[in-house]
C-alpha cells in the first residue's frame, strides 16, 4: 500500500486535523473516506468554501478555537504545515505520543503512484509547475499537488493518477518520516523561515534533507553541484538513491550541465541524451536553466520524448505572480514578482533584468539579511519604494547604494510613485523580499493589488 512501506500510522479511529484550509478539508475527506472518525479544528476563521466542503461530507469542525477535549482524545494528528512545532498545543500533543504529521505524509500511505518531490529555497513552484506541465504534455496521468494545486489528500482520495508532482516545503518536511520520494529534488538551500528553525541554518538545512530519507537504490536524488549550502551539506548524510547533478560551471557524466555553447545537455543511464540551448527556453535567467535542468532530469527519468520535453520547455508560461508580466506603460515594463518573499528570490529576481529598476521592497521582515543583494542593487537599482510599516531596516541597508529611498501609504501609492520614478526602458518590480501580512492577506493580494494599481494608471 503506497509509498509508506508499512503503514506506521493508525488505520482506524480518531483523526484530528489542525487548520482548515486546502491541506486540511482534503486531509479530513480522505480520512472520512478510509473510515476514520475525523474532527476539525482551526484556531482561525474558516473560509466559506471549505466550510461548505465539511458540511457537504458530514465531517466535524469548529473554528476561532481549539477545545483540547476534541482534540487531546486523537489518535492521530495531521497539522497545517503553519503551525510551528514550538505552539503549546503541539507540545502537549507530543507530550502524549500522538502521532503529529502532515498532510503528505498521511496521504502517501494510500497511494501508489509515483510521487515526484521538489523542494528548494527558490524556484520550487516554477520547477514544479514546469515539470506537470511537461509530464501532462507528454502524456502522463499525473496529478499536482503539495504547495500548489488542489490538496494531495484530496486527489489521492478522489482521483486516480499514477504520478504526482509535490511542492513540499521545509515546514512539510519536518512532519514527514516514513514518506518515500520516487524522485527527490533538492533546487538550492539559502537562508530564510530561520525563525522557525532556532536562527541556525544547520537545522533549516536538515529539514531540506529529509527529501531524501527512505529513498531506495531505483529512486533518484537530483541536486545543484552549484549551490554552496547543498554541497556542504551533502556529505553528512546518506544517500541511497541515484545521483543526478546539475550544474552550470562544470561538466558530469550522468546528470544535467551547460556546454561551452550553452546547451543543456542532459545524461541518465540508459536513456538518449537530451540537448537544447538555452536561447531556446520560454523561461529566461540563469536561475531559471536550473529549472530547466530540473524538470528536464525529472522528464528523462519518466522516459519522455525528447521531441515532447523541448516542445514543453518552448512553450511554457511562468506561474501568476513569479516574474509576472504586467504590461508597458509609457514605455516602462511593469513586473509582478510579489512571491518572492525571501532575499534570494530578489536576487534572482534583479538578477533577469538588463534594464534599471525601480523596485518596490518591504513588507513583514523575518529577519532579512539584505547583504547578497547589494551588488546587484548597486549596478540595476535606480530608485526603491518601501511598502509595509517597518521600512527603517530597507533604508539602512541601501542607503548608500541608492540614490532614492522613499516611503508609500499603499500598494496605489507606491506604482504612482514608482511610474513618476521610472522612465522610458525601465522596469518597475515588485519583488518585496518580505511576507504580506502587514498590508495584505497574501502574496496573492498583494499581486492583484499591485495588477490593479498599474492598470489604473
Amino acid at each position: 500500500m503506497g509509498n509508506i512501506a508499512n503503514t506506521y500510522y493508525p488505520q482506524s479511529g480518531r483523526l484530528v486535523v489542525l487548520g482548515a484550509g486546502e491541506s486540511g478539508v482534503g486531509t479530513a475527506i480522505l480520512g472520512k473516506d478510509k473510515g476514520f472518525d475525523v474532527f476539525v479544528s482551526d484556531l482561525g476563521t474558516i473560509a466559506d468554501n471549505y466550510k461548505k466542503s465539511l458540511d457537504e461530507e458530514g465531517i466535524a469542525y469548529e473554528s476561532g478555537q481549539h477545545t483540547e477535549d476534541l482534540i487531546l482524545n486523537a489518535d492521530i494528528i495531521v497539522k497545517s504545515p503553519g503551525i510551528p512545532e514550538k505552539a503549546p498545543l503541539i507540545k502537549k500533543l507530543r507530550s502524549l505520543n500522538i502521532p503529529v504529521i502532515s498532510e503528505i505524509e498521511f496521504a502517501a500511505q494510500y497511494t501508489d503512484a509515483k510521487l515526484i518531490c521538489i523542494t528548494g529555497s527558490n524556484g520550487k513552484t516554477t520547477t514544479t509547475m514546469l515539470t506537470y506541465y511537461m509530464l501532462k504534455n507528454g502524456g502522463l496521468n499525473v496529478g499536482l499537488a503539495g504547495n500548489v494545486g488542489k490538496s494531495f489528500a484530496l486527489q489521492v482520495a478522489r482521483e486516480n493518477y499514477d504520478v504526482y508532482v509535490l511542492e513540499i516545503s521545509s515546514f512539510m518536511l519536518d512532519d514527514m518520516y516514513h514518506f518515500r520520494a520516487d524522485v527527490a529534488v533538492i533546487l538550492n538551500i539559502t537562508p530564510d523561515h530561520l525563525d522557525r528553525y532556532d536562527y541556525k541554518m544547520e537545522n533549516y538545512v536538515n529539514s531540506k534533507f529529509r527529501m531524501i530519507q527512505n529513498q531506495r537504490s531505483e529512486d533518484y536524488f537530483i541536486y545543484c553541484l552549484d549551490d554552496e549550502e547543498t554541497m556542504k551539506a551533502l556529505p553528512r548524510f546518506e544517500v541511497k538513491a541515484q545521483q543526478l547533478p546539475m550544474t552550470q560551471d562544470s561538466k558530469v557524466e550522468y546528470g544535467a550541465y551547460l556546454d561551452e555553447n550553452k546547451n543543456i545537455k542532459i545524461n541518465i543511464p540508459n536513456r538518449d541524451e537530451f540537448e537544447m540551448n538555452i536561447e531556446e527556453l520560454s523561461l529566461q535567467g540563469r536561475h531559471n536553466v536550473y529549472n530547466n535542468m530540473a524538470s528536464g532530469l525529472i522528464a528523462k527519468v519518466q522516459e519522455l520524448r525528447n521531441q515532447s520535453m523541448k516542445e514543453s520547455m518552448g512553450s511554457y508560461v511562468n506561474v501568476e505572480h513569479r516574474l509576472e508580466h504586467v504590461a508597458i506603460i509609457g514605455g516602462v515594463n511593469y513586473v509582478n514578482d510579489s512571491k518572492a518573499t525571501n532575499v534570494n528570490s530578489v536576487w534572482y529576481a534583479l538578477e533577469s533584468f538588463s534594464t534599471k529598476i525601480v523596485l518596490l521592497l518591504g513588507g513583514v521582515d523575518k529577519g532579512n539579511d539584505y547583504e547578497m543583494l547589494r551588488d546587484l542593487v548597486r549596478q540595476k537599482v535606480k530608485a526603491i519604494v518601501c511598502l509595509g510599516k517597518d521600512t527603517a531596516r530597507i533604508h539602512e541597508a541601501f542607503e548608500e547604494d541608492v540614490e532614492i529611498i522613499v516611503n508609500s501609504s499603499s500598494m496605489e501609492d507606491a506604482v504612482n510613485i514608482a511610474s513618476h520614478l521610472a522612465e522610458k526602458g525601465d522596469t518597475v518590480l515588485l519583488s518585496p523580499a518580505c511576507a504580506s501580512f502587514d498590508w495584505f492577506k497574501n502574496y496573492e493580494e498583494r499581486g492583484n493589488k499591485f495588477k490593479e494599481a498599474v492598470m489604473a494608471l
